[in-house]
């Protein structure tokens, strides 16, 4: 038997898809809007990591805090996502002022509060519990913890997904996560987890920027990429909206470090002027809302929600939907 508490464990990440359906065979979840967290708690205290593998605990202390001080004894990983809410509304944009401040002041912890929804476990009391259907693995992350404070569980529905779905646009919410209720938790990508959106969005490696014009501070806008199956990198088009004055100049220090004499894109076609274009290493991702793609594979009313230190740039790709409900 499995007994000791591993270092790390990769998480399970949805597939978007343009299907929406209702089966009882699958559970339906809010889909939030945050940084998805891996939390481990064992005897040396409580680690929060990221998605890829990076330490947050000195960023979020008030729930490392509520976690050590909700352990029963038991070790245990638990898997959810780590929000910030403007009214009823989870927004990264407002989690953005959190992430890669170490040891957070008492005033921005009070400005920006964070909470912690937990949707499943995947080690608990010295057990790999991986191997167990979801609605198995539900009651175990259940009896871990006291929800309470900082900490939260995440409710699901049973069946009625199309229902559920509308409901959740209608509130403003980003969408729903679809899960097989009898599936198991496996690493990587798969069609047991699926995303459905209110909205089109997902990260992109910013590859330039342009010069401001007028009164506009830091930049004007960021030059958006994705990685296709061969390796190359392919200009999506460009953001303009959704940076605050601090954002701008921050971000501006950070673009004119990694500044490089030529251009990284190495598909699609780049904007027709590229006077005032200053081109970067391809190493910061930003998380995008838009409202579609263009015929011509670029993005429409496109808008900056924020950086995304827990996503590797050579990760992105473009999300394509895809047919992966019951009777795909």
């Amino acid at each position: 038997m499995d007994t000791s508490l591993p270092v790390w464990l990769d998480p399970e990440l949805a597939t978007l898809t343009r299907d929406r359906f209702s089966d009882p065979a699958w559970i339906f979840e809010r889909k939030l809007d945050g940084e998805r967290c891996l939390a481990f708690a064992d005897g040396g205290g409580v680690r929060l990591m990221t998605r890829n593998d990076h330490d947050i605990t000195g960023t979020f202390p008030e729930i490392a805090e509520a976690l050590t001080a909700q352990r029963r004894g038991d070790d245990f990983v638990v898997d959810g996502e780590i929000v910030a809410f403007d009214h009823d509304e989870t927004r990264f944009e407002l989690l953005q002022r959190r992430l890669g401040v170490i040891n957070p002041s008492k005033a921005l912890l009070a400005e920006v509060p964070a909470y912690y929804f937990m949707f499943d476990v995947l080690w608990a009391s010295g057990r790999d519990v991986r191997p167990l259907p979801l609605l198995e693995r539900k009651p175990i992350l259940r009896g871990l913890l006291s929800f309470d404070g900082p900490l939260r569980y995440t409710e699901h529905r049973d069946t009625e997904g199309e229902a559920y779905y509308r409901e959740a646009c209608a509130d403003g919410w980003e969408g729903l996560i679809a899960k097989r209720a009898d599936s198991p938790y496996r690493a990587g990508r798969t069609k047991d987890w699926l995303k459905f959106k209110c909205e089109s969005g997902q990260e992109f490696v910013i590859g330039g920027f342009t010069d401001p014009q007028r009164s506009r501070i830091g930049f004007g806008a960021l030059l958006l990429g994705y990685y296709d199956a061969g390796g190359r990198l392919v200009y999506a088009g460009k953001v303009g909206t959704g940076f605050t004055n601090q954002m701008l100049r921050s971000l501006r220090d950070r673009l004119a470090a990694i500044e490089r004499p030529a251009s990284a894109f190495g598909a699609g076609p780049l904007p027709r002027s590229l006077a005032g274009v200053h081109w970067v290493e391809p190493q910061l991702v930003g998380e995008v809302g838009f409202s579609e793609w263009t015929d011509a594979g670029e993005l429409r009313h496109p808008r900056f929600q924020g950086l995304r230190d827990d996503k590797d740039p050579s990760e992105v790709m473009r999300e394509m939907p895809s047919s992966a409900g019951p009777g795909s």
